[in-house]
């Protein structure tokens, strides 16, 4: 019941009047004819500077699938990635071919014998399901700014009747990094946050705790951010008929076990959308998320109080054609402009594409 008031309370600030960012600027990133661009979220986004890589599916295009996503399912999702050297103004695609997955011509899996080296400077990792939404994953990493990718690696269930990552983590130490990835539930769908930590570079991983009760619905997708030294906090994308909205859960012993601290907002109809949550330099939270009912587009909010409450509804963007929007991923340049990378549609152009946002939060 006092989940329940708690959720009924903090809804009400999803109605305050949306407001413009300070400046927008939408780039695009990847735009091919006849081809599907989706789910940065899935991949993952990483930044040394002005320099961004952001990860990204690219399917085939198709008006006739009966599914929401008009893309065709008998041909190959293929991962590729996008680069930008300038803070997102211009992007290269890249498809090297490591990260390919074993059934598209990658290589096979194995175990990790060698521990990651997590405070390598052009270090990053990507864990993503395959085939379907209970795993198994996979994991990859580079040490040179995704130039060039070691993997695919296996990654472990934790006893749990499935493992659905999306790429989520946060680097503690040279060798220890806390991932936060989806569990099937208790009936074998996906739907139940959890985290786990390795102190060995990745050659053993040990779970910590689900974030969150199971739900009716689903909540999936979490994007975390440490706040202390044992504090830390994840936004999670739930649905829980009749609601789509971000839940925001805090543990104060890092990590061991969990608390709802806030709702942060309607996500729309059609499942909702995942939030990326950023903390920015001056300290505040920030979240981004698609929002699937009309005006489909791209929102942000920003809590200046660690996530307890969240400020007026940000438009990004709101110029959709369809609910199927979003999945992004967010950095911080080093002039303070945001840079939020998402999946979109537009009447000119029916095929999904990946585009970015840069905008300015303010104060």
């Amino acid at each position: 019941m006092l989940v329940n008031r708690l959720l009924l309370s903090c809804a009400c600030i999803a109605v305050l009047e949306a407001r413009e960012p300070a400046v927008v600027e939408h780039v695009k990133v990847y735009s091919e004819p006849g081809r599907f661009g989706g789910w940065p979220a899935n991949h993952g986004i990483w930044s040394w500077g002005n320099e961004i890589l952001v990860g990204f599916s690219a399917a085939w295009f198709k008006t006739t699938s009966p599914d929401r996503h008009p893309m065709d399912s008998t041909k190959p999702e293929e991962p590729r990635f996008a680069r930008s050297l300038d803070g997102g103004q211009t992007w290269t695609i890249e498809t090297p071919r490591e990260i390919l997955p074993p059934a598209q011509g990658g290589r096979q899996p194995v175990a990790l014998e060698t521990p990651m080296s997590f405070k390598q400077p052009g270090f990053a990792m990507t864990i993503r399901f395959l085939n379907n939404h209970t795993g198994p994953s996979l994991l990859w990493f580079t040490s040179d700014k995704g130039h060039t990718w070691k993997g695919p690696y296996t990654f472990p269930m934790f006893g749990l009747l499935g493992v659905a990552a999306r790429t989520d983590y946060i680097i503690e130490g040279e060798h220890t990094a806390t991932v936060f990835l989806t569990a099937a539930k208790s009936n074998g769908r996906e739907g139940r946050p959890f985290c786990a930590r390795t102190t060995d570079g990745g050659l053993t991983w040990k779970f910590l705790s689900f974030i969150g009760p199971e739900p009716n619905g689903f909540a999936i997708m979490p994007s975390s951010v440490r706040l202390a030294a044992n504090e830390l906090i994840s936004a999670v994308r739930v649905k829980s008929e009749p609601a789509n909205y971000i839940a925001v859960y805090v543990s104060m012993d890092d990590g061991a076990s969990w608390q709802l601290r806030s709702n942060a907002g309607d996500t729309g109809a059609f499942g909702g959308n995942p939030p990326s949550m950023l903390r920015l330099k001056d300290g505040r939270l920030c979240l981004t998320y698609g929002y699937r009912s009309k005006p489909f587009g791209i929102r942000a909010r920003i809590s200046h109080d660690q996530g307890r409450n969240w400020g007026e509804i940000i438009t990004l963007r709101d110029d959709g054609i369809a609910c199927d929007v979003g999945y992004p991923r967010t950095v911080q340049r080093p002039d303070g402009k945001l840079v939020t990378v998402y999946y979109f549609n537009e009447a000119a152009k029916p095929e999904r594409f990946i585009a970015a946002t840069i905008w300015d939060a303010g104060e």
